[in-house]
């Protein structure tokens, strides 16, 4: 998408960002006493935990903490696990840990690999890693850069062998994460993806001006919408000593904080959010997303002057 366009579509979508955040009449939820609420997955026909389990969570966990920590998200009612080749030993981990649930559970696996011959490769070594015949959604990683989105649809790019894993039963829905508010629109513009995984962040919705656009489009589009980053509070102060090596930004780790920051995302019309993958984190979400409530008035506008002031993870325009 040349830049002039890029502009005209988000001018265009600005007016509906004040319907954030919206009610969830569109998505379909179904609730459980004591379990996670699932919900639509856009029009894929899907029904999703509202909480994911990120790779991250088993990676240098052994065989048996990985059991142990997958069980348990089974046990509070997560059915949709995300995992990616580039999370360390990750996916050697949950593999053998998800297998006696594969048949029940939502398998998502990403690739960084942009030409068609790198991402078939790594689709298939994560196949064998995770111990599955396919996955239920493959998805471009981590696209930040215009030149990366140009690249994934030139030919012999990634997007080739994503449509051929479609077509040979390897992948069920295609989709992909962005870190930038450009490449997610022109992905979007390029094609039906299914889902979009994407940060949606209180400071970075209100200080950064990043994701209102975005959502409204994959709304729009009625995809399938998969949010990054809900407990997290800042960059890592420089010089401060880190409390844990599985986040590259200082999370919400107060379950008071950390119920404020899930309860903003879960109140968009999103599926499900991925939780940090610290697993002490992690646990702490399953608990208070079981008590899920969307936010009212009085409370959206409390989180909005918090947000405000807060120091976003990524902003738009990009500095």
């Amino acid at each position: 998408m040349k830049r002039r366009e890029f502009i005209r579509t988000a001018a265009i979508a600005a007016p509906a960002l004040q319907l954030f955040p919206s009610g969830l009449s569109g998505i379909t939820r179904e609730k459980m006493p004591l379990k996670l609420e699932k919900r639509s997955l856009g029009r894929t026909g899907e029904k999703l935990s509202i909480l994911g389990f990120g790779g991250i969570v088993v990676m240098n966990a052994t065989p048996g903490e990985s059991d142990q920590r997958v069980k348990q998200a089974i046990d509070y009612g997560v059915n949709y696990f995300d995992v990616a080749p580039t999370y360390g030993d990750a996916e050697l981990k949950l593999g053998p840990a998800l297998k006696p649930y594969r048949k029940d559970v939502f398998l998502a696996c990403k690739t960084q690999e942009r030409t068609r011959e790198g991402a078939r490769r790594e689709l298939e070594a994560s196949l064998e890693r995770l111990q599955t015949d396919h996955f239920d959604l493959y998805q471009h990683h981590a696209v930040r850069e215009m030149k990366d989105v140009d690249t994934i649809f030139a030919p012999g790019g990634a997007m080739e062998a994503f449509i051929k894993a479609r077509e040979e039963g390897l992948v069920r829905f295609l989709g992909f994460s962005a870190h930038s508010v450009e490449a997610a629109m022109a992905l979007m513009e390029r094609y039906d993806f299914d889902t979009i995984l994407f940060p949606v962040n209180f400071a970075t919705w209100y200080a950064g001006h990043f994701g209102p656009q975005v959502l409204e489009k994959a709304r729009q589009k009625d995809m399938g919408i998969l949010a990054l980053k809900a407990m997290a509070r800042r960059p890592w102060p420089e010089g401060a000593k880190r409390t844990n090596n599985k986040t590259w930004y200082e999370p919400l780790n107060t379950p008071a904080e950390a119920q404020m920051g899930l309860r903003f995302t879960l109140s968009h019309p999103v599926t499900a959010a991925i939780p940090p993958g610290h697993e002490d984190l992690f646990r702490m979400a399953l608990d208070l997303a079981t008590r899920f409530d969307p936010l009212n008035e009085n409370e959206v506008l409390a989180i909005k002057q918090k947000g405000l002031k807060g120091q976003p993870l990524f902003s738009y325009p990009m500095d």
